[in-house]
């Protein structure tokens, strides 16, 4: 009962819409109606600046953590924090209380991996800042990194469990980039530094 507990607050705690809610706070409107319609930082820092950007990155990353850690206080198995933290990140894709409209997951699926264990984290951290150095493309350095996740978790961890929920996460994330994924193909996506 208890990690069905957990799953449930999870996902209840991934579905508060951080950039929502910052951007409702800060008179913005909705993200998801401005710039690129996602309610997550790259666009927050569009519409509101570095403040409701970092707002948005910290409340995300930190729907990711909070749950997983709260569940590995209570002692819960491997088994049972994946799916506390893919339900964290299910919640901030699919948000109950926002319309199921949320956004793409990568600051609250670090969140989740971080909580994982940080060694897991820090390997997709700079998995994004090689690759992001490298193709100077924030999307693809997401994509490349979350693929890279179950193998690290796999590696680091040895939990079959955390490597699967982090499989999920990969594959959900590359969907939520479908859009970025074409513009990718067709040379249009925007580079890191230029408008």
């Amino acid at each position: 009962m208890t990690g069905a507990l957990m799953v449930l607050i999870g996902y209840l705690a991934g579905s508060l819409s951080t950039g929502i809610i910052v951007a409702r706070l800060m008179g913005l409107g909705d993200p998801r109606e401005d710039g690129s319609g996602n309610p997550g930082a790259t666009n927050l820092l569009r519409l509101g600046g570095r403040s409701a950007a970092a707002a948005t990155l910290l409340g995300d990353a930190l729907k990711g953590v909070v749950p997983v850690l709260a569940g590995h206080a209570l002692g819960l198995s491997d088994a049972m924090l994946a799916l506390i933290g893919l339900a964290a990140f299910l919640g901030h894709l699919y948000p109950v209380f926002f319309g199921f409209r949320g956004g793409k997951g990568i600051a609250t699926g670090l969140g989740v991996l971080m909580a994982w264990s940080w060694l897991v984290g820090l390997g997709v951290m700079l998995s994004w800042l090689v690759v992001a150095a490298l193709m100077r493309m924030s999307s693809l350095a997401a994509l490349i990194s979350f693929a890279l996740a179950p193998l690290y978790a796999l590696l680091i961890t040895g939990s079959r469990s955390l490597a699967a929920a982090a499989a999920v996460m990969a594959l959900l994330t590359t969907w939520r980039h479908r859009s970025n994924i074409r513009r990718i193909a067709r040379g249009e996506e925007p580079r890191i530094g230029r408008r």
